[in-house]
């Protein structure tokens, strides 16, 4: 059954990196377009960045500049580097494919303290 499982969430003060992971199992990853969400307690989920099968890369305008996307085929996992983090960023943060929509994994939690 498709799921994924992410990973490389903690808590890091303003101003601090994590590199999130995500692991996809029994999907169609190489030919899927991937994203990384986040939820914050509260909210709705929103898409933070997307990254297309050819790796053509977008994000949200609250993320550009601090947060890289990218994915790596052969090992069927996507990453998210995070740099410049600030407590509005605090989430769980989940990956998926956008036209797809498999079950969600467990996610991963990020908490910036100030």
């Amino acid at each position: 059954q498709a799921h994924f499982v992410e990973s490389g969430g903690g808590a890091v003060q303003a101003g601090g990196s994590l590199r999130l992971s995500c692991a996809a199992f029994a999907t169609t990853f190489s030919a899927d377009n991937m994203a990384w969400y986040r939820q914050a307690p509260g909210g709705p989920r929103e898409l933070v960045a997307r990254i297309s099968s050819g790796s053509s890369k977008t994000y949200n305008e609250a993320v550009k500049g601090r947060f890289t996307i990218s994915r790596d085929n052969a090992k069927n996992t996507l990453y998210l580097e995070m740099n410049s983090l600030k407590p509005e960023d605090t989430a769980r943060y989940y990956c998926n494919a956008p036209e797809v929509m498999y079950s969600w994994g467990q996610g991963t939690q990020v908490t910036v303290s100030s």
